[in-house]
């Protein structure tokens, strides 16, 4: 029954794609950029073709098995990603001081990473089940729910992958914050790697930076992480399957075509991420709600309650100071500010890699993160209070066509 939903959506989010995840606005840089990038571009259509095969086959099997408890294989699950990150972690530090003979470590983390790989494909189907679920009791199911269509099915079927995701280049104007280029690199690409990119794209007059991301909606099956907690994954799950939703709505259509390079429109963009972002983790938090919660340990004091450093208002800080910078022309000095706040962060225990225009261009399109100043999150917030349930904001956002569009509804 989801064999032929799931190759139509493979082949629409396919060409969406395969046609890079943003679009330069000048063609020469483009083309620069794509021959930088190309030994370590990331194949979309490999991956398919790698990957719908064993999902059919998975799909065949999971009619036939299921497991009795689902909730603890979950838990056992992601219980083994925290010890395999806490051992990698230790491995890279006696690496880095130089005592020390890792190879213990290293046996029992490839046998964590087997246990890892072994309930991989069941707690992707259990994950997607309990999504689903909580999908249906908030009444939403599809992106033509606002028709009443019947039956009331789950479109796209939800669908996702957990594994190494691939980098993204992001590329920036240094005159101003705005995602010019983003472009697919492989998961394995090294650190040096990165780093030789980005300092080949910078040559082009540009501010880029290669980031990991949590997650891919531009695939079917989407992508997802395979190294965060349940609680991120839920998350990043349910915002991935939203952006497959989005991609039949006008808000959707017209971040296509904003991604696309044919009708550019930053604001779109963050409208966009910020909506899927938002609904998102009201799902993610639903789902942790229904079927975790009485497993949950209470959590220990963060980093910035044992600190008292606030990241989110210094990052917004930041953000302001930059944008001030970048409007009175002084480049140089905006960016000589950021690596001063980076070395300010990484005092504090916050390591940021590289801080630039690119960073802020990437996380800044989520309206409702630290590294945003944009009122649209505030905008969007409001719209969600005045909407008397989770679908009926959904619906209502997922028609917006501008930012004078999303404040008109506000007035």
């Amino acid at each position: 029954m989801k064999i032929r939903p799931v190759l139509i959506l493979s082949m629409v989010l396919l060409v969406l794609g395969a046609s890079g995840a943003g679009c330069a606005r000048a063609p020469d840089l483009s083309q620069q950029l794509e021959a930088i990038a190309r030994p370590y571009r990331f194949s979309l259509a490999a991956w398919e073709a790698r990957t719908i095969p064993h999902e059919l086959g998975q799909l065949v099997s999971g009619w036939r098995d299921r497991t009795p408890d689902e909730v603890q294989l979950v838990i056992s699950h992601f219980d083994t990603v925290t010890r395999i990150e806490a051992l990698e972690s230790q491995i890279q530090a006696m690496e880095r001081a130089g005592q020390g003979n890792p190879s213990q470590l290293e046996e029992e983390l490839d046998t964590l990473w087997e246990q890892e790989l072994a309930s991989q494909d069941e707690v992707e189907r259990i994950l997607e089940r309990q999504i689903k679920t909580v999908l249906a009791e908030q009444g939403i199911f599809n992106p033509f729910d606002a028709y009443r269509v019947r039956p009331r099915i789950n479109f796209p079927p939800l669908n996702f992958k957990l594994e190494p995701l691939p980098k993204l280049l992001v590329v920036s104007p240094r005159e101003r914050i705005e995602s010019l280029e983003e472009i697919l690199l492989t998961a394995d690409i090294s650190l040096a790697e990165m780093e030789a990119v980005e300092a080949a794209a910078d040559e082009l007059g540009v501010s880029s930076l290669v980031v990991g991301i949590g997650g891919l909606g531009a695939a079917y099956p989407s992508l997802v992480t395979n190294q965060a907690s349940l609680r991120f994954t839920l998350d990043a799950a349910a915002e991935e399957w939203l952006h497959q939703y989005l991609f039949f709505r006008p808000l959707g259509i017209l971040y296509s075509l904003d991604l696309l390079g044919i009708s550019p429109d930053y604001e779109i963009a963050t409208i966009n991420e910020t909506v899927a972002s938002m609904v998102s983790k009201e799902i993610g938090a639903l789902v942790y709600e229904k079927y975790y919660a009485p497993y949950d340990n209470a959590e220990q004091s963060s980093q910035e309650e044992s600190s008292g450093f606030d990241f989110n208002r210094e990052m917004r800080n930041i953000r302001r100071m930059v944008d001030e910078y970048l409007t009175r022309g002084e480049v140089e000095q905006a960016e000589e500010f950021m690596e001063a706040k980076r070395q300010y962060l990484a005092e504090n225990g916050y390591y940021i890699r590289k801080l630039n225009q690119a960073y802020f261009a990437f996380h800044g399109a989520y309206a409702d993160s630290p590294t945003s100043v944009s009122p649209i999150g505030t905008e969007l917030a409001e719209l969600r209070e005045q909407s008397r349930s989770l679908k009926e904001f959904l619906l209502g956002a997922a028609t917006i066509t501008s930012r004078r569009d999303l404040q008109d509804r506000l007035e």
